[in-house]
């Protein structure tokens, strides 16, 4: 059994370091059976390379790949997806350590390394991921280094830092090629990993729906406005409008994208929206909003759609219209789909609507007597809502009077329905926690809301909130507020930091690293075709195409021009450092009336030197013998020994010796 051929040990020190950096971002998707995988195969390889375990036979890899492949299904149910394709790869790219024997196994190694640290950003693109998978692909280049260099194959820490050099050069270039560069599309799409985990509203929605988001702190997207933005109580974000009530949960009716009877009224809101991946088409969005961005829609229920699913942070902008007439008249589809009802169940609540509106033929006197009668009965906002049965708002109105929002806002669209008068609910998000600017507005999960519309013949929808009867300060103050006294904000999730926001300099933390992820996904993974004509236009005016042709052609040109000097350095004579210092020791002798002769060697002219210049003789030998023992002797002698050789000498000599013509 010989040792490793042709992998040196600090390239292998650096694989097995950089196969740990490398996995240490996919921990929080992979299974657990890959942590042990690679500390049994790390442990081979350590052993392969003391000569106390042999390389693995043909029959023994075969197991290898069966037995992964195995554990692949077993964790994630299948062998085809991009997740069981992460899993499969960072597998091979353990394996592969115990199998490699050449230098040319460690390279492929080195450059599935490379490809693995790219596939984490599938599943996390903030800044602190792209900061840490520097240091694996630090690693990946040292270990590149020392397979490649003799000189430095048992020194890994002059391999690391040279790797940093190498990466701190490739800086600018990087830079300059993210500004520059024609943003592209993606040539082909990848599907989202199925352990994503993504949270947020669906197309249909019951009670426990919205109760359930608001044990989540993750965020849904960040609101930049133009100036000030509006009180909280006045945020309601709409992301669906639910028209169809099937006797247990609201969702969405068919709706097109169609024009639609509205009359702009008041000042407008003009502000951009940051949207965190959601895998839905629908965005977020103040009423009554417009948006200019290619493929975003208005629908006629007046919630904006994309064509696709958002997959990645999406921005863009947006104007709304809070004061904006809606639908002044309805055609009879729509009518039959705002009064839309099951045929049977909740006789309860129809016979209370039948009532209210035999009292109150207004509708806006009937809808201010409902809401009226949730402030003024028993009703409970709460969190942990008992389990309804089968007339879920029959129990609710009349027995149980205990709920989250969306159980007010169903409960309400049903009687105004079963009263004759066209109602829906729509749910989004309301509020936001102030961001570290005075103009951004941070909207989480736990922001999720359901409220209610309803039709009057002349004023069009009308938004009204049955949830601010109950519990004003949800809407004032946000959920926690609203919840204090049960104390079950986040209480599934006790290492949140908003959970500690009295805290006063934790919070500036937390706000602090919110400002850094939104720039970081502003200007850095919104870095789109849109943003960088945008960008061209500020820095060169319209019609930047030429200057831009020009100013990249003269910026090249000085690039190279520079880099040509850097590495070529044609002000230098091709001496090394030592044959250098030895001119200029021949220049100063020179100085004395001494001058080298031709064909004279460097002892020789020393020698002649010394005996000329006894006074100096043990300097001008000195510098003679470090010049001899590193230019013809094999010592290393460093130059800047040689230099302050030649600096006592100088010293020693006076300016010069007069009379000698010197030969």
């Amino acid at each position: 059994m010989t040792p490793t051929p042709g992998i040196p040990r600090a390239a292998l020190s650096w694989l097995l370091v950089a196969q740990a950096l490398v996995i240490v971002p996919h921990l929080g998707h992979l299974p657990i059976w890959i942590v042990l995988l690679w500390l049994g195969c790390a442990l081979w390889r350590i052993q392969i390379f003391r000569m106390r375990a042999a390389y693995p036979n043909a029959l023994v890899k075969i197991v290898l790949m069966l037995i992964a492949g195995f554990a692949v299904y077993q964790s994630r149910g299948r062998l085809i997806g991009l997740d069981a394709g992460v899993v499969l790869l960072v597998a091979a790219f353990i394996l592969k350590l115990v199998e490699m024997r050449s230098r040319r196994d460690a390279l492929v190694l080195i450059f599935l390394g490379f490809f693995v640290v790219v596939t984490a950003y599938l599943f996390e693109t903030g800044p602190g991921i792209a900061l840490f998978s520097l240091l694996p692909v630090a690693v990946l280049l040292a270990a590149m280094i020392g397979l490649q260099s003799e000189g430095q194959a048992a020194k890994p820490w002059p391999t690391l830092r040279l790797a940093g050099g190498i990466m701190l050069q490739a800086l600018p270039l990087m830079l300059l090629l993210f500004v520059f560069f024609p943003r592209m599309g993606p040539l082909w799409s990848l599907p989202t990993p199925s352990d994503r985990g993504k949270t947020g509203l669906s197309e249909s929605m019951s009670p426990n729906d919205i109760a359930e988001l608001s044990r989540s702190d993750e965020l849904v997207f960040r609101a930049t406005f133009a100036g000030t933005p509006p009180p909280r109580a006045e945020l309601y974000w709409r992301a669906m409008t639910l028209e169809h009530f099937d006797g247990r949960r609201w969702s969405q009716a068919a709706t097109p994208a169609s024009r639609v009877d509205w009359q702009k009224r008041g000042e407008p809101l003009r502000y951009s929206v940051l949207m965190q991946p959601s895998e839905q088409a629908w965005l977020f969005a103040l009423d009554v909003a417009e948006s200019d961005e290619a493929g975003v829609y208005r629908m006629s229920d007046y919630r904006l759609q994309r064509e696709r699913p958002i997959d990645r942070p999406l921005l863009y902008d947006v104007i709304s219209w809070p004061e904006a007439v809606r639908d002044s008249s309805l055609s009879p589809w729509q009518l039959r789909r705002a009064l839309q009802l099951p045929s049977q169940g909740e006789a309860r609540s129809r016979l209370w609507a039948q009532q209210l509106r035999k009292a109150y033929p207004e509708p806006e006197a009937l809808v201010n007597e409902v809401l009226a009668n949730f402030n003024r009965e028993p009703f409970v906002y709460t969190l942990r809502p008992p389990v309804l049965g089968e007339n879920a708002i029959d129990t609710f109105l009349f027995d149980t009077r205990r709920g989250f929002c969306a159980h007010y806002a169903g409960a309400m669209v049903f009687v105004l329905r079963a009263a004759g008068i066209p109602a829906r609910v729509v749910a989004g998000y309301q509020g936001g926690e102030p961001g570290p600017g005075a103009r951004t507005v941070q909207v989480r999960q736990f922001d999720a809301h359901a409220w209610v519309e309803y039709w009057h013949p002349q004023r069009g929808w009308i938004s009204v909130d049955p949830t601010f009867q109950v519990a004003p300060e949800r809407i004032e103050l946000g959920l926690e507020a609203a919840v204090a006294e049960e104390q079950s904000f986040l209480e599934d999730s006790p290492f949140s930091p908003l959970r500690y926001r009295q805290y006063g300099w934790l919070n500036q933390l937390r706000l602090a690293l919110d400002e850094l992820d939104h720039g970081w996904q502003n200007w850095v993974l919104n870095y789109q075709a849109t943003q960088q004509q945008g960008l061209f236009e500020r820095l060169l005016g319209k019609d930047f195409q030429w200057r831009l042709v020009l100013a990249l052609l003269i910026g090249g040109g000085l690039f190279l021009g520079a880099l040509a000097l850097l590495l070529l350095k044609p002000w230098r004579d091709g001496l090394d450092p030592a044959q250098r210092l030895h001119a200029q020791f021949e220049r100063i002798l020179a100085r004395q009336g001494l001058r080298r002769l031709p064909g004279e060697g460097a002892r020789s002219f020393a020698d002649r030197a010394a005996r000329e210049l006894p006074a100096q003789a043990a300097q001008i030998r000195a510098f003679s013998g470090l010049y001899q023992a590193q230019c013809y002797a094999g010592r290393s002698v460093a130059p800047s020994v040689l230099r302050h050789s030649l600096k006592r000498l100088r010293r020693a000599l006076p300016w010069r010796l007069p009379g000698r013509g010197g030969k």
